[in-house]
């Protein structure tokens, strides 16, 4: 008769891969997943205002962005907010986890969150870089007072071509938000050529960390679609952030705080690792890979939020 001694290693090893397995995706409804962060605690909220209501952007695009790069951006912020797109998971269904911090920080993350729309009040161009290549704070703020005219009550959108260097931006954040008084900005620069591999990735190789497979852009344009990445988070953070007074947490070594749409950094489907960015889908005609869909069929990769309700991160798929 054959031992059962060789089987028993191996269903113990089955055992504690099946128990891994369910401590590490939790089901939050259809289409929606959840995976825990290793080392990351849940986002304290710090008792700050968090932008609500309608929201007015002030877009400023500087140097020279294509026109590709810029429809993208603008369809990007439409279907944030759009009623009319039918293919799920939608782009309004992410914009709903950043919704839901409204209800996180009055009744601790019980009841429905009011809606918050975004209007786009203004685009401007600036294609003569008046401010130089090279961005320091203060330059940013002649920017970002640019955008909006002194406008108050406004949400600073500023986008920089790939031949600007923006102060703090590659060393560990590939969007940068803040606040010069009560005007809140969020910064996004071009990085195919400063550091792709950091503000890029999963579309090009990484240069650091496990290596996974490369993906193709939804948009067919490296530049676009690592820009909305970058504002996805950038934006998400903002909103619940806006003056460093909401949600955040100490983020890794060069990262300052981390915050809605920063701590599950690397995650864009449920079975994420570092190397892999988990479920998503490939386009079969472009071959683009996604896990949102927007207005007029367009399609983007959007990175993973901290969900408040769940303390996990959230994917669309």
């Amino acid at each position: 008769m054959a031992s059962s001694l060789p089987t028993r290693p191996l269903l113990l090893a089955l055992s504690i891969l099946l128990v891994l397995l369910i401590q590490t995706h939790v089901a939050m409804g259809k289409g929606k997943r959840a995976r825990s962060v290793a080392g990351a605690t849940a986002l304290t909220y710090h008792g700050g205002p968090m932008l609500t209501g309608t929201i007015n952007l002030s877009v400023l695009f500087y140097g020279q962005i294509g026109r590709v790069q810029k429809n993208a951006i603008r369809s990007f912020l439409k279907s944030l907010t759009s009623t009319k797109v039918s293919q799920q998971p939608s782009a309004s269904a992410w914009w709903s986890v950043v919704e839901s911090y409204q209800a996180a920080a009055a009744r601790g993350g019980k009841g429905r969150s009011p809606k918050i729309q975004l209007n786009v009040a203004s685009v401007i161009s600036d294609s003569t870089y008046s401010a130089g290549k090279v961005m320091t704070m203060d330059f940013v703020k002649l920017l970002v007072d640019k955008a909006t005219a002194g406008k108050p009550n406004t949400l600073a959108l500023i986008f920089t071509d790939r031949q600007v260097t923006v102060q703090d931006l590659c060393t560990g954040k590939c969007a940068q938000h803040g606040a010069f008084g009560k005007q809140v900005f969020v910064l996004v620069g071009n990085p195919e050529t400063e550091c792709p591999d950091a503000c890029a990735w999963p579309f090009v190789k990484s240069n650091g960390g496990p290596q996974g497979v490369i993906l193709q852009p939804p948009s067919g344009n490296l530049g676009a679609d690592a820009m909305v990445m970058s504002l996805a988070s950038g934006l998400a953070d903002a909103v619940t952030n806006p003056y460093n007074t909401g949600f955040y947490q100490a983020g890794p070594r060069h990262a300052g705080f981390v915050g809605a749409g920063t701590v599950c950094k690397g995650m864009f489907g449920s079975g994420a690792f570092p190397g892999y960015t988990g479920k998503v889908r490939v386009d079969p005609k472009t071959g683009g890979a996604f896990n949102i869909h927007g207005v007029k069929g367009t399609k983007f990769l959007l990175p993973a939020l901290w969900n408040p309700v769940t303390s996990a991160c959230w994917t669309p798929m």
